[in-house]
């Protein structure tokens, strides 16, 4: 049995400082005389002394570098610890909610999924508000570490293909993830206050202003209306779809760019993936709509914001797109299962895969036509090493099952086979909302069995942490290595 001291320092620190966090929505509350303050103070006070005698107990047992046991157990251990405290001021105080939905809510939150249990959302204590936002805005910088430092070394969907990029690394992945998550933080704060004060310049409430651009920048969803978008017609549909397309590219370009060097970030393969492909779906979508008699500044407003919202997987709805018609419904399942780039807040599959899943395509196309030949896959100019492409291989065969899977459980639950289709794909890759009635973009979670949404959070926790980071610490081998 390996050491497990060094993980619980870890997520005892990582706890004590989400309770230290839930003081800004106490003050919230107080500032708007709302006598649920109290509630925050009471989570507040339980949250971080647990992670405070969690991560005292366990500080004997630091080293400076991890196994990779102990970094598997760390990823997957506090995704899970983070969304058990998140969910206790849900449970104290306002909505009283029950355990489950708690649970779902605070997983969505800062797996930045986006669907929520919680209705009547405008008759909530701001103080709630502003914390189910929080939620989301720290799991969106936390993944964005992850995804750089710990995925990597893990060799994880791929994502060693990102190792080391742009960061210099002695190996050691506490001190990498510090300079890492360092680096990124101006760059996500800087990128979250432009938010706000584009928000705030066309319209937008200042409270509801600030919510929201927590929620874009996080790439998560979580809305202060029940109709989400809805209520903000008109031009914050725009200023939304810029930052959450902006919050999609990968960060470590902007801290390049802040760096004074531009040159990555225009030539970044992903980058001109991703919009190449959000381009081609927003004119193939607007086009299809004018087509049927749709206005054309609705009709680019409204496909331009909730195409941009579903495949970065932020999950805003500002219109009932399932009314465009089945064609347009296909299309917009689909683009939730592309997804942003790598070291973003956005979620999915991500971009670099699928053109690594192409670049292999195409290698063994040419390796038919010239059996002779030596044809090798390439990525950015440089050539591919198989064991990326055996991982992201074994990425996407994983995800094509376990959503299999997960919608013949969902279905054992009495959900239907839209509802348990949509509802897998938009939990398992933290789109937000899924199709039909019930889960669509004009409904929510709250209706569903709590089977289905045990089942739900589980897959948003696994589908954030790229699938294999959690599958690994379910065999017997890696608790006998």
């Amino acid at each position: 049995m390996f050491d497990l001291r060094p993980v619980g320092y870890v997520t005892g620190l990582l706890v004590a400082a989400l309770g230290a966090a839930m003081l800004l929505p106490m003050a919230v509350d107080f500032l708007y005389g709302n006598d649920h303050w109290v509630i925050f103070l009471q989570s507040a006070v339980v949250t971080a002394v647990f992670g405070v005698i969690t991560a005292l107990s366990c500080a004997n047992g630091v080293r400076s570098r991890l196994k990779i046991q102990q970094i598997f157990l760390m990823t997957t251990g506090v995704w899970l610890a983070l969304p058990f405290f998140g969910a206790v001021p849900f449970l104290l105080g306002s909505p009283n909610a029950r355990v489950v939905d708690a649970f779902f809510e605070a997983m969505s939150g800062l797996t930045t999924t986006g669907a929520t249990v919680f209705m009547d959302l405008e008759t909530l204590p701001e103080g709630v508000l502003i914390w189910r936002s929080m939620l989301q805005w720290i799991g969106g910088v936390g993944i964005i570490v992850v995804a750089m430092v710990f995925l990597p070394e893990l060799r994880v969907g791929g994502m060693q293909i990102f190792r080391s990029e742009s960061f210099g690394g002695e190996g050691k992945v506490l001190p990498r993830a510090a300079q890492i998550a360092s680096s990124i933080s101006g760059a996500y704060i800087a990128l979250t206050v432009a938010c706000y004060f584009a928000y705030f310049a066309v319209g937008m409430p200042s409270f509801h202003a600030a919510n929201h651009a927590l929620t874009t920048v996080a790439t998560g969803g979580f809305s202060t209306f029940d109709s989400s978008f809805g209520a903000f017609k008109g031009w914050p549909e725009y200023v939304a779809a810029v930052f959450m397309a902006l919050a999609s590219l990968p960060f470590v370009r902007y801290v390049q760019l802040m760096g004074g060097s531009a040159k990555p970030l225009v030539k970044d393969p992903q980058i001109r993936g991703f919009f190449l492909i959000a381009v081609v779906l927003v004119a193939v979508v607007c086009a299809f709509r004018l087509a049927g008699g749709a206005s054309f500044e609705s009709s680019l407003r409204e496909t331009l914001f909730n195409i941009t919202s579903i495949l970065t997987g932020t999950g805003y709805s500002s219109a009932d797109y399932q009314a465009w018609g089945p064609f347009v419904v296909v299309l917009i399942f689909f683009a939730g299962l592309v997804g942003g780039c790598a070291g973003s807040t956005s979620c999915s599959i991500k971009v670099f895969r699928y053109q690594l899943l192409i670049a292999t395509i195409r290698a063994r196309i040419h390796g038919i036509h010239t059996p002779r030949g030596v044809f090798t896959p390439r990525y950015d100019g440089r050539p591919v090493s198989d064991d990326v492409l055996n991982s992201v291989m074994v990425f996407f065969v994983a995800f094509v099952v376990t959503l299999g899977v997960l919608s013949v459980l969902l279905s054992t639950t009495g959900l239907d086979l839209i509802t348990s289709v949509s509802g897998a794909a938009a939990a398992l890759a933290n789109i937000g909302p899924g199709l039909g009635d019930l889960i669509g973009p004009t409904g929510s979670f709250a209706g569903l069995n709590d089977a289905a949404k045990w089942l739900l959070a589980a897959a948003m926790l696994i589908g954030r942490l790229e699938l294999m980071a959690v599958f690994a610490i379910l065999t017997f081998n890696f608790w006998r290595a």
